[in-house]
């Protein structure tokens, strides 16, 4: 979530390491369960999350984690990946573009594509 607005950004899983990772960097990091590794939010494109703050829900199983975002947090290349509003006929693009995904993730395409 934008600590400054309250916006959502993004929802993603943590598992124990991504969570001390996270509090001992000061940056979000977290689990992909189907890669089954842990990932650092901001390593291909540079758009980092500075953590502001962590908070617990009451059953303490979900964490709202309140960040500075640096660039967009969807990799779609808005704000927030809650760029779509559904309606009963529709949905609908609510969100700017503030990146081009084709740019700023081409250099590991190309990467991955050299190391397969």
């Amino acid at each position: 979530q934008d600590y400054k607005n309250n916006k959502v950004l993004m929802v993603a899983y943590m598992n124990r390491e991504a969570l001390e990772k996270t509090v001992d960097t000061g940056k979000t990091h977290f689990y992909s369960r189907s890669r089954g590794e842990l990932w650092f939010k901001g390593e291909t494109s540079g758009f980092t999350q500075s953590v502001k703050g962590i908070y617990v829900d009451c059953d303490m199983d979900c964490l709202l984690i309140k960040v500075a975002q640096k660039g967009g947090a969807c990799h779609k290349g808005y704000k927030s990946c809650f760029y779509r509003k559904v309606s009963k006929e529709t949905i609908e693009i609510i969100g700017k573009k503030v990146f081009n995904p084709k740019k700023v993730y081409r250099k590991s395409n190309i990467k991955n594509q050299i190391s397969k």
